[in-house]
């Protein structure tokens, strides 16, 4: 699979030219101690290899085509205390390549890589300490002439080429969203079904996590949100140390990662188990607009799109419910709907929850294709001092999942999380 990538993006460069990826770095979050390390998406989406210290040079002549890592050396004090490394040995067998080199001696052997190149791939500016080295070398050639050096002359970016491939996801790909979209779902199952009165937000988190590992994804593809009452308001509350209390709802955006790859799922919930009137009124609201967006998806339509029928039903709801007044349609064209649904309906997911891919414009409006993922993900956000009927203030909802675009319309990947009212108070019932 890996090995499959570097070839399509090889056939997509220049001749006489090098395309350059640098490993993540780690993270110090302590004084001596690191955060749990992850490896860069697109040096993973092309190598597999988990290790940081490591740079991927694909290098393209008219006669040529070879790979070359540079990854850490192998060290035996170092790997008793901080893990196994692969080292210069193994590594061409492991990752397909044709050559290692050691990551400690870039300084030495960079430059000689690219000696007569004409164009360098990079993605300048991501990690300024790795754009030191790719600087250096590139000096080195240029000021080498006695040796018969030549330095390229071009630079190019490597996103826009990247980003294109990774928008379409391949077999393999979605079978590994597949799996991470069931085990996010899970979460929010066992979220359901251990939800009560008087938890604190992040001991729910905490049992989302645990059915996560126990499921066997080890980490979580983002922060998780556990937003209770008016906590649900905050887009992006990853606080989650307050009391979940009887009458309220609960927000919960959660996903799992499995094998590199996002999950992404949003479900709204009430705390003791069952939706007052006024909370199933404005849920179903945007269950409705979720399930029609989702409804239309297939190649050719836009987020954009799919977006305009979503609105159309969140702010017809909210006008039958006295939460905004006048015109639907001159809402919409206003934009008044904004003081209560505030963020778009979608974003791309794969490797990255939200995944690179360029969406044409700020209303989204690129046509879908067969093999992207998106989320859709309408919500409603009623301040507490809002000027609305007081049984909606301090009211969050969103509900999301995680859908594939197929060649004939779509898949939802995330489908086991429940999401009907009566799936939800079916599930949270109290035996």
């Amino acid at each position: 699979m890996f090995a499959q990538r570097r070839e399509q993006l090889l056939a997509q460069m220049s001749e006489n030219s090098a395309a350059v990826f640098f490993a993540a770095q780690e993270k110090t979050r302590s004084r001596d101690t690191e955060y749990s390390f992850r490896q860069d998406s697109d040096f993973y989406y092309f190598t597999g290899f988990t290790e940081p210290d490591a740079c991927l040079i694909l290098i393209k002549t008219a006669t040529d085509q070879r790979s070359v890592i540079f990854n850490r050396a192998k060290d035996k004090l170092q790997e008793i205390w901080h893990g196994f490394r692969l080292g210069q040995e193994a590594a061409p067998k492991a990752l397909g390549l044709d050559l290692s080199i050691a990551f400690e001696d870039i300084e030495q052997h960079l430059h000689l890589q690219l000696d007569g190149l004409d164009k360098v791939y990079t993605a300048q500016g991501r990690y300024p300490d790795c754009d030191v080295h790719l600087n250096s070398a590139i000096d080195k050639l240029r000021n080498g002439l006695r040796q018969g050096w030549n330095a390229p002359a071009q630079t190019e970016d490597w996103r826009p080429l990247v980003d294109e491939m990774r928008l379409v996801k391949s077999a393999a790909e979605i079978e590994l969203m597949a799996q991470a979209g069931e085990i996010s779902a899970q979460g929010h199952i066992r979220a359901m079904r251990d939800c009560k009165p008087g938890m604190l937000e992040f001991q729910l988190e905490a049992n989302i996590l645990h059915e996560f590992s126990k499921q066997g994804a080890r980490f979580a593809s983002y922060n998780t949100i556990v937003g209770g009452g008016a906590n649900a308001c905050c887009l992006h509350y990853t606080e989650n140390n307050c009391l979940l209390e009887s009458g309220d709802l609960v927000l919960i955006d959660a996903g799992a990662e499995y094998q590199y790859y996002a999950g992404d799922i949003t479900r709204t919930l009430p705390v003791n188990g069952k939706f007052s009137p006024e909370q199933a009124k404005l849920y179903q609201i945007v269950l409705n607009a979720e399930e029609a967006a989702i409804a239309m998806l297939k190649p050719g339509v836009s987020i954009a799109q799919a977006n305009r029928v979503a609105l159309e039903i969140m702010v017809t709801g909210m006008v039958e419910l006295g939460i905004m007044h006048g015109d639907v349609d001159m809402l919409i064209e206003e934009e008044a709907y904004k003081e209560f649904y505030m963020h778009g309906l979608g974003h791309w997911i794969g490797i990255d929850v939200h995944d690179v891919g360029d969406y044409q414009d700020a209303k989204r409006t690129r046509p879908l294709q067969a093999g992207n993922v998106i989320t859709i993900e309408p919500g409603l956000y009623i301040a507490s001092d809002a000027n609305v009927p007081a049984a909606y203030q301090g009211m969050g909802i969103r509900i999301e999942d995680d859908i594939l675009i197929t060649q004939d319309g779509h898949r939802n990947l995330t489908a086991s999380a429940p999401k009907s009212i009566a799936d939800i108070e079916t599930l949270m019932a109290r035996v």
